[in-house]
């Protein structure tokens, strides 16, 4: 148990944050911030402008996560096997993940639909007016509900990375290790 893994867990927990942090402040102060253009008609145009700067960003960051996330999968593979409680951790974690991604890469697409309307009346980035055409009204909607989901998903990543920490504490360890021999003996 004396092995460091810093550059994987840094890459790992890093990703995560700034994917965290970067959602949250672009579902709260970017979009809401749309709403303060004088141009109702520019509020898509500028909020889109501002995810796509940020894009990225944010994919560097999911691939940091990614990558970090492997590289700890592979380097404790034997926890993950052997001790009770960090397998399902870590499968419910990796689902997490996939669907944050799902959820990052579809917002980006309908981002950029939202890019190419170019000036279209609305109350914000992702918020229609009266006079938003139907399609884009649509894709704001979807795009506004997968830009809540994601700092959800990724803050509840970031919640079972906090406790797969709290499972490498050898008290921790020598229990979920026993608790998973003691299962496989009464079988």
């Amino acid at each position: 148990m004396n092995e460091r893994n810093t550059v994987v867990r840094t890459l790992h927990d890093m990703g995560a944050a700034i994917w965290l942090g970067g959602s949250l402040m672009g579902a709260v102060g970017l979009n809401g911030a749309s709403k303060d253009v004088r141009d109702s008609r520019d509020r898509v145009r500028v909020a889109s402008a501002g995810w796509a700067r940020w894009a990225p960003v944010s994919a560097a960051a999911v691939g940091a996560h990614v990558v970090g996330g492997l590289g700890l999968l592979l380097a404790n593979r034997g926890r993950v096997r052997g001790q009770s409680g960090v397998t399902a951790n870590t499968a419910i974690k990796t689902a997490l993940t996939v669907v944050a991604i799902g959820t990052t890469v579809y917002s980006g697409v309908l981002g950029a639909k939202l890019a190419k309307a170019g000036k279209v009346e609305a109350e914000s980035g992702a918020v229609a007016s009266q006079e938003t055409p139907d399609d884009i009204a649509t894709a704001q909607q979807q795009l506004r509900g997968l830009q809540w989901a994601t700092p959800v998903l990724t803050a509840a990543i970031v919640a079972l990375g906090s406790q797969q920490g709290e499972q490498q504490r050898p008290g921790q360890m020598l229990g979920g290790f026993t608790a998973k021999v003691a299962r496989l003996a009464g079988r």
